[in-house]
Parts: structure tokens; C-alpha cells; sequence
């Protein structure tokens, strides 16, 4: 089983994001942690058994943590559930958010990633984007995570930001790439409804798909220049495109997110955090008074229908470089892919989006190029 945590609260809400979180003072994050503890020890108690591979503590900005929270945290995920000794323990960070004692705390605690939003070396795109740090208190907790023995390091990236070239973005992939992480992700800035950045820059956005030439944001061309340049800068400095948007050296692909993509059960704990236990999905509530009341009734509890437990394996699967195994399929369901998707699969193979290998079905380059309109042909 994989353990979600999650910290909804950050320094200030970025211009782009629509994650469930926001800014807090003290006294409510400390109200917050106090019941996540509460929630923590319930629900352990009733998964007695349960072996966790991995956590991620994810937000927000876990890192705003007092490091007493975080120890008291990572003290409680051990102490009530049955943790695996080589498990993968991430934490999501934002520049700026760590000092040396608590990433000594991280590591005592049992933390051995941690995943740091940079999004972009430009200080300017990084103030249009919102962020509150610069890209010297971005090299500052690098270097404090590296001091501290932490080496799987995943560094968030952003391409098609507003006022961004391909020469800017050339650069921040140059710059971390230096510095040699562990783990890449990078991201097409997608523009979320109810989001400022929605507001502001939706006009552009139409103007781009219809192939004209947007104010702000980049244009079609350079778009896919940024997607075509990650690629191959990080395949020439030894990263594999494992799946869609991730990159990772030999030995260090994300675990936790390959159990998302394979299927596996997992355990969100935290303001509005979702779980799939048992073929049934269900979330916490979002609104904070009600989690804070101590109300943890799970909410859109949905027993997945067999169709939907096939569905959700194999257009998940596709998002991973591996594809689907055959076999994988066939084991746990019953049936073969191709049985199931007589008419899906061999159009999308004759269109060049997907490929078969003899024991996987996979996404060809051009298909996960386009990956939006293959993937949505098994929602059904």
C-alpha cells in the first residue's frame, strides 16, 4: 500500500495553482497536525496489517512544518503503521523552507527524498509565476539536503511559462542538470480553471491553439521546442523518461507514483486526500472546519465496477515509458487486453499511437507526444 499525507498549507498561493491549499497562520496548522494524528492513529488502527511501501508527504508546502511537527509526524507514521524497512519516504519542499536542523530531522525521521519545487532559474518568470523564492534560496536547500545525506533529490520543472523563451528554459534545464539531481520532473504549464492564471492568460491560451501568436505566453513552436529539448538534454545526461513528465537516473524512478500508475492501493490521510482501498475510492473532506471538528467520514465513496478497474489499469499503465504488460493484465483481471479493447487497440496501433510489442502494449513516441487523445479512448 502506498501512504499519501497531506499538508495543505503554503507561504502564499501561486498565481497557477489549484492543489487544495492555502495559507495559515500558527495556531491553525497546529490544530491541523494535532488531527492528521488523530485521523493518522484511526486508520491505522482499522488497516492493521497493511504493509506501506512508500509515503509522500506532499501539499502545500510540508516543509513550512516547525521541524517538531515534522519529527512528531514522521514518529506517528512509523509507531502505527507497518512500514517497510527499504521504503521510499518523500517529502515535497519549496526552496527557502529548509534550514539544516530540520533536515536533520527529515533524515532521522526516516525521510530519503525529497522532491523541491524549483519550476524555473529565471528570477523573473519564477515572480510572474508567484513563487516566494529565488533561485539562490533554491541552490541554498539543494546544497543543505545534499549536507545532510540526502541524495534522491527530485527538482519540479515548468515549461510555457509566461515570458519564456527557449533560450530561458534551455537554461534552467542546463543549470540543474549541473548540479546532477537524482529526479526530474517537468511540466507544461496547464492553466486550471478558477486559478488567476486562468483569468489572465486564457485569452493567450486560445489564441496559441488556434495558431496565432499569444501575448504572453509562448507560442505553438516554442512550446514544443521546450517539450522536445527536455527530452533530449536529459536522455544526454543519463535520465530515462520513465513515464510522461518524469525523468530519473538509473535506480532512482519514484515509487510511489509507479504505484499510482500500476494500480496499486493507497491510504490518503489529510484534508480532501483520496484513497482506493479494496476496488473502492473515497476522499476526505476539503473543507477545513470539518476536518478540524474531527469529522473524518470518508466522502464520493465509489465501488469501481470491474470495466472501470480495467479502464483505470491500462490507460494508467500507457503513462509509464514500460506501457502495459500483457500478462499483468491478463493476471489480475481475467482477460486479455485485446479482448477488452478489440476496437481501441488496433485503431490506435494503425493511427501510429500505440505499439505492440509482443508482451507489452505501449505508447509510440508520437503517441505519448499526444498522449491527451490516446488515453481518454478507455474512459468509458
Amino acid at each position: 500500500m502506498e501512504l499519501y499525507i497531506h499538508i495543505p498549507f503554503c507561504i502564499r498561493k501561486c498565481a497557477y495553482c489549484d492543489f487544495l491549499s492555502a495559507p495559515a497562520d500558527a495556531d491553525t496548522i497546529a490544530r491541523y497536525m494535532e488531527y492528521l494524528g488523530k485521523q493518522l492513529v484511526q486508520t491505522a488502527a482499522s488497516l492493521r496489517g497493511k504493509r506501506v511501501e512508500t509515503v509522500f508527504i506532499g501539499g502545500g508546502t510540508p516543509s513550512i512544518l516547525r521541524p517538531e511537527q515534522l519529527s512528531r509526524l514522521l514518529a506517528a507514521v512509523w509507531e502505527h503503521f507497518t512500514v517497510d524497512a527499504g521504503a521510499e519516504v518523500t517529502l515535497e519542499a519549496n526552496p527557502g523552507t529548509l534550514a539544516r536542523a530540520k533536515a536533520q530531522v527529515l533524515v532521522s525521521g526516516g525521510v530519503n527524498r525529497v522532491s523541491l519545487g524549483l519550476q524555473s532559474a529565471d528570477e523573473k518568470e519564477l515572480r510572474l509565476l508567484g513563487r516566494v523564492h529565488t533561485y539562490r534560496d533554491f541552490l541554498r536547500s539543494y546544497e543543505i539536503l545534499r549536507e545532510a545525506g540526502i541524495w534522491n533529490i527530485n527538482v519540479d520543472l515548468m515549461s510555457a511559462l509566461p515570458g519564456q523563451t527557449v533560450a530561458s528554459y534551455e537554461r534552467t534545464l542546463q543549470s540543474v542538470l549541473a548540479l546532477h539531481p537524482a529526479h526530474i520532473s517537468a511540466y507544461s504549464l496547464m492553466l486550471e480553471e478558477g486559478t488567476p492564471f486562468f483569468e489572465q492568460y486564457r485569452a493567450d491560451e486560445r489564441l496559441r491553439e488556434s495558431g496565432g501568436t499569444p501575448r504572453w505566453l509562448p507560442d505553438e513552436e516554442s512550446e514544443r521546442a521546450m517539450y522536445e529539448l527536455t527530452g533530449t538534454l536529459l536522455a544526454e545526461h543519463g535520465y530515462e523518461r520513465y513515464e510522461i513528465s518524469n525523468y530519473a537516473k538509473k535506480g532512482f524512478a519514484c515509487r510511489h507514483n509507479i504505484g499510482y500508475w500500476t494500480g496499486k492501493e493507497y491510504l490518503g490521510l489529510g484534508l480532501g486526500a483520496s484513497s482506493y482501498i479494496g476496488e473502492t475510492r473515497f476522499c476526505n473532506t476539503a473543507q477545513l472546519d470539518e476536518y478540524l471538528a474531527g469529522d473524518f467520514t470518508p466522502r464520493d465513496v465509489q465501488q469501481l465496477s470491474k470495466n472501470d478497474c480495467m479502464a483505470e489499469f491500462f490507460y494508467l499503465g500507457l503513462r509509464m515509458s514500460a506501457g502495459v504488460a500483457k500478462a499483468d493484465f491478463t493476471a489480475r483481471f481475467g482477460l486479455r487486453a485485446e479482448q477488452v479493447y478489440a476496437q481501441e487497440i488496433p485503431e490506435l496501433i494503425e493511427k501510429g499511437l500505440l505499439e505492440d510489442t509482443g508482451t507489452r502494449y505501449r505508447l509510440t513516441d508520437y503517441g505519448r507526444d499526444v498522449s491527451n487523445q490516446v488515453l481518454w479512448r478507455f474512459l468509458k
